[in-house]
């Protein structure tokens, strides 16, 4: 039986479900999940809009045999639309986390930094299409030559998945319902009694935090903190979890014994240095966090059917059901109240136009509206499909997300293919996706415009072309790098002195 939140849906909820509706369209699955079928990983990660910035002989030179192998391997075993599908992501609009560097595996060499297979995902200002690219983080470089840098070419210590292969890996997907904690799956987590005992002291109350319509997977970190702490190389221990903005949560992992299932206990900020907790094992949001699939399923937001197939063999959700109806076909006739009459508009030979009208009519009347008559209901209704369709926020929504392909179909589907787009929403936003595609060329080509630090496109201080207005002064911020924070904070600056 499905669970219904006792007032409104929660809006990351609402989120997640456009996310899931949305994001991974179910051609980019078929396509993605036909390459790997046959083993073309590269077409594969072209048909879920990743780019792929290694080259494997490369690596072979430069790496060695062995690791070459590990990562084809890997590679193989990489489906990137369940990759896409559990990627980060950030509210209102779902898309993915900007200026982000995800770890998907580790390969351990003998006196040299560990090589990292990471995803990136570009910054905001070049987020069009949502694409992201693959390559490999040797521990020095920003990335591929010739390219723009990547604002945090660094992977991310919060936002890891090469703990959660299950997440990435095809073979690995069955682990999906252990590792979050889905009843009847033998889970990590020991027993309820010691998640009780574990559950940490906050502000907001431990029953926030583990109540049933918590987004925290409070069950799991333990287990979950074990994992981290042993591929760190590090004894049970101290351990952090991000629990939003400026809040965190510092447990220790503690167990009488190395036979004994640990449980975590709360640690007082105060009793260790800021130092010392900044340098923490982190606690990835992988774990940290309650899978929005559960959520959804347990809410009757989604079916699953509406998930990806991997995904929904391994929750196996039974009982639930989609809550939108089967959407109307693009042919079905609009319904008009024309001159005292009922009429239909439809589409006729890839133009939508209204059928109860001959087309001699409709040609007189569309002159009368040029010389500045009086149009037609009919023609008032088709002008304003043209325009600002009912269906435009569902463009918006495929757009946003890089579905281009979805989001043409959907304007086909509701104006025919030979329609010619008039001035309005539609046009406009069209306009605006294809804009912000040559922003990511640039980005990828190494030739933006912008600087990450100047702000993005649209800003008060950017101009429409996307370049910084005359005068503006960067902003310095975390994400500024660091000679071009270090040229601004050495300017001379004008000093004062006090008239006596």
């Amino acid at each position: 039986m499905a669970h219904h939140f006792a007032n409104e849906i929660p809006a990351h909820l609402l989120m997640w479900r456009r996310v899931r509706e949305y994001a991974v369209p179910p051609s980019m699955i078929e396509r993605a999940t036909a390459r790997h079928a046959v083993g073309d990983w590269a077409g594969a990660c072209a048909a879920a809009h990743i780019y792929v910035d290694l080259d494997l002989h490369a690596v072979r030179h430069g790496h060695g045999t062995d690791i070459a192998t590990r990562l084809r391997d890997d590679l193989r075993q990489l489906a990137p639309d369940l990759l896409r599908w559990h990627m980060p992501r950030i509210a209102p609009d779902g898309r993915l986390r900007p200026g982000l560097t995800v770890s998907l595996a580790r390969y351990l060499r003998c006196g040299d930094p560990p090589l990292h297979l990471v995803v990136r995902t570009p910054p905001a200002w070049a987020d069009a299409g949502q694409h992201m690219s693959l390559t490999l983080w040797e521990g020095s470089g920003n990335g591929v030559p010739g390219q723009h840098p990547h604002p945090h070419p660094h992977p991310d210590r919060r936002f890891r998945l090469d703990l959660h292969r299950h997440l990435w890996d095809a073979g690995r997907s069955s682990d999906l319902a252990p590792r979050c904690g889905v009843r009847g799956a033998q889970s990590l987590a020991p027993s309820d009694q010691a998640l009780i005992t574990g559950r940490p002291v906050l502000p907001d109350g431990p029953d926030q935090l583990a109540g049933h319509d918590s987004p925290w997977a409070v069950g799991n970190w333990a287990a979950e903190a074990e994992l981290l702490l042993r591929a760190e190389g590090l004894p049970r221990g101290a351990f952090t979890v991000r629990l939003g903005a400026r809040r965190r949560a510092v447990l220790e992992l503690v167990a009488p014994d190395d036979s004994h299932v640990p449980t975590f206990r709360s640690l007082c900020e105060d009793d260790l240095p800021p130092q010392e907790i900044a340098a923490l094992p982190v606690l990835p949001e992988a774990a940290a966090r309650v899978l929005p699939d559960l959520d959804l399923l347990r809410a009757g937001l989604v079916s699953a059917e509406g998930l990806h197939p991997l995904v929904a063999a391994a929750l196996v959700a039974p009982g639930s059901a989609p809550v939108d109806g089967p959407a109307p076909g693009p042919g079905d006739p609009h319904h008009v109240e024309c001159r005292g009459e009922t009429h239909r508009i439809a589409l006729r030979d890839g133009v939508l136009t209204a059928v109860d009208h001959d087309p001699a009519q409709l040609r007189r009347e569309e002159l009368l509206v040029a010389l500045g008559g009086p149009a037609l209901p009919c023609l008032r209704a088709i002008d304003a499909v043209h325009r600002d369709p009912e269906a435009l926020p569902a463009v918006r929504e495929r757009l946003g997300h890089g579905d281009v392909a979805g989001a043409l179909a959907v304007v086909e589907g509701l104006l025919g293919p030979g329609a010619v787009l008039r001035d309005g929403p539609l046009r406009k936003e069209l306009e605006s996706a294809t804009a912000r595609r040559l922003d990511h060329g640039l980005f990828r080509s190494g030739l933006g415009a912008v600087h990450p630090s100047a702000g993005a496109a649209g800003s008060e201080n950017v101009s429409d072309g996307g370049r910084a207005k005359e005068g503006h002064r960067p902003r310095l911020d975390r994400r500024t790098p660091l000679p071009v924070r270090r040229k601004l904070s050495s300017r001379s600056r004008p000093r004062t002195s006090l008239a006596s």
